[in-house]
């Protein structure tokens, strides 16, 4: 019998979790069953399970995919460019959350997934170490601000980089909730409340 390369297997498991993203984005985590995806995916029982052996997998694979995507913005923006000044980073983070919550976007998926580690502890401490990791690049950044003189020099880096990072969640909510507002409007909002010179 022949070996599967590795290729197969990555584009294999990647067919099962963009199957489990549609069923948990159309019917949410509660009511997808395996056979959702199972079914959604095309595949065997025993060709799923190969790579998820529950629910509880398929869903923290799922997450691990879309909180990773938000991460994985910041970290290339503090990698390839860290003299990005807060404006420009935020922008960034805005055009993500803009990328990805529209109908099949995955911070759709993101919602449930915050709520589900409400009450799934693997899931929450899976979920804390991402987005301490995420704020982390904010405040790599706000540093950055205070060495340059884009913030006073007695800004604290670390609130600098809670409310910053706290924007991001609720602007998320109001997109995918009410459809609004769009990415300049809450632009010129924030520049009208906190005073960052924003394009």
């Amino acid at each position: 019998m022949p070996r599967v390369s590795e290729s197969h297997r990555a584009a294999r498991r990647e067919q099962i979790l963009a199957a489990g993203r549609r069923c948990f984005t159309r019917n949410g985590f509660h009511a997808t069953s395996m056979q959702d995806v199972i079914a959604e995916a095309g595949l065997s029982i025993g060709a799923v399970y190969r790579y998820f052996g529950s629910k509880q997998e398929l869903v923290t694979a799922i997450a691990e995919d879309v909180i990773g995507g938000a991460d994985g913005v910041l970290a290339g923006l503090a990698r390839e460019h860290p003299d990005t000044g807060l404006a420009e980073v935020l922008e960034h983070a805005l055009e993500f959350v803009d990328a990805e919550s529209g109908p099949d976007g995955a911070l759709r998926v993101a919602v449930q997934v915050w709520a589900e580690a409400m009450r799934d502890e693997s899931l929450a401490a899976f979920v804390k170490d991402v987005y301490s990791r995420f704020r982390g690049h904010f405040v790599g950044f706000a540093r950055r601000a205070v060495a340059s003189g884009e913030l006073p020099p007695d800004a604290d880096p670390e609130a600098v980089a809670s409310v910053l990072f706290g924007l991001l969640p609720g602007y998320a909510l109001q997109r995918i909730l009410t459809g609004g507002p769009d990415r300049a409007t809450f632009l010129a909002g924030v520049r009208s409340l906190i005073g960052l010179q924003l394009r």
